[in-house]
């Protein structure tokens, strides 16, 4: 893993060379590499210097190093504007490192630590490079949010530290019967994941990045929480069985009640964004389960929707680019104006509302078999949550896609190679990964 790292490090002089094309294409071929390290053994592997990974580590790392990718590809503004570029470049360097460094940790501490670390690059990017002024707001509540939940954990890692001697995730046998350590230790995953009733921060966030802030926070950020979830329930195995039904209860209405949101938005990005906090709603009801089934489908959902989700922001910013609007009422008749990119459109919102092929329909099954073996009476509201996932994602491709035109609009253009390729690189992933699914199945 440290070689890895070391190619990081010696990215960030490129960063300062002011040549984009060479760090996004230098990007590109780590991540082709780092594909073909991969291991069919789902132990933890390739240890060294106390990093190493296994199969929900490598899949979190390759995605983390895709959307970093096509961040850059999807940033070509920023280039030509001039506004800062070289910075911008080492803002996301940063971020792939200390995301690096979060995923392929072998001790709880150091995973803690740069998950914070990962905050800060994510804030400059919103606050440094998004478009209204009211991003300041949304950089505090992203930092607040996350850093009341934080020292908690901390305290309670300290805690576990005390009592079993050790804080490495493969000798961390001992198990947790406090509630209020549950509570400590959790909580500022629930924040990240978004878990409902704390998951304000993030349309906010979503409505007030650039592009990038957006494909990072809905590609990986929130793929955090459940990372760090899916690290700590086996310490409360015996506790989970009593409390875990409160959170599957919370997460199942809860997206229930985001998808009606969803409907109501008039804001493209704020439609998107709060589709992902009813996705990881999902996401976290099947780890909530503690059964393979609610684990391996929480991992396929992740990955799914890292990628279905960064491609609609890719999309939401290309009419944006072009409207200078993030309105639902102006970005209109789409079909009319840029025919081949409504494509791309319908692709995309099909795999959102989990249409076959996507890998997003997989991931639900499984996660569907996983709450319905959990409890019977989950299948209202995960029946709510999937018609409506299909609802809302209609709604949002017809009504930017039909209708009559915005009149104020006095030019527009067809899109260029950059933005086809990059969404081609967002969608290609997404279907073709469900042909492999029996990687994301191995204990089932």
């Amino acid at each position: 893993m440290m070689k890895f790292l070391f190619s990081l490090l010696f990215l960030i002089p490129l960063c300062f060379s002011l040549n984009f094309w060479l760090v996004q294409f230098m990007f590109f071929i780590l991540t082709l590499i780092f594909m073909l390290n991969f291991s069919f053994n789902f132990l933890f592997s390739y240890i060294s210097y106390s990093l190493g990974c296994d199969l929900l580590s490598y899949c979190l790392i390759l995605l983390s190093f895709w959307v970093c990718s096509l961040m850059i590809l999807a940033s070509e503004k920023i280039y030509k504007t001039g506004s800062y570029s070289d910075l911008f470049l080492f803002v996301i360097l940063i971020l792939m490192i200390s995301l690096f460094l979060t995923f392929s940790s072998l001790n709880f501490f150091v995973f803690y630590l740069f998950f914070e670390i990962s905050l800060i690059p994510t804030l400059i990017l919103i606050v440094g490079w998004g478009y209204q002024p009211e991003r300041i707001e949304a950089g505090v509540y992203l930092l607040f949010y996350t850093l009341l939940a934080s020292l908690p954990m901390m305290i309670s890692i300290f805690y576990y530290y005390e009592v079993y001697g050790t804080l490495d995730f493969y000798l961390m046998v001992g198990k947790l019967e406090s509630t209020l350590v549950y509570l400590c230790m959790n909580m500022v995953f629930f924040i990240k994941i978004p878990m409902f009733f704390v998951h304000l921060w993030l349309p906010k966030a979503h409505v007030e990045a650039p592009v990038a802030g957006s494909m990072i926070l809905a590609g990986i950020m929130l793929k955090l929480g459940g990372y760090g979830l899916l690290r700590v329930m086996k310490l409360f195995v015996e506790l989970g069985l009593k409390i875990n039904i409160f959170f599957i209860t919370i997460s199942l209405v809860g997206g229930f009640f985001v998808s009606l949101i969803c409907i109501r938005q008039s804001d493209v990005k704020s439609l998107i964004a709060y589709s992902s906090v009813a996705h990881m709603g999902l996401v976290l009801g099947g780890i909530m389960t503690m059964n393979n089934w609610g684990f391996w489908g929480s991992l396929t959902m992740m990955l799914a929707h890292g990628l279905c989700s960064s491609g609609l922001f890719c999309l939401a910013n290309i009419a944006y680019e072009r409207v200078g609007s993030r309105s639902l009422y102006l970005n209109k008749g789409f079909l009319n104006l840029m025919p081949s990119m409504s494509l791309w459109w319908f692709l995309l919102c099909s795999s959102n509302m989990a249409a076959p092929p996507s890998l997003n329909l997989f991931g639900e099954i499984a996660l569907i078999n996983s709450l319905m073996s959990f409890s019977w009476m989950s299948m209202i509201f995960l029946s709510l949550i999937s018609f409506f996932s299909a609802v809302y994602s209609l709604f949002l491709y017809s009504f930017s896609q039909h209708g009559s035109y915005y009149s104020g609009l006095y030019s527009l253009y067809q899109g260029v190679y950059r933005e086809y390729l990059l969404l081609f690189l967002h969608w290609v992933p997404l279907n073709l990964l469900i042909l492999k699914g029996e990687y994301f199945s191995i204990w089932i």
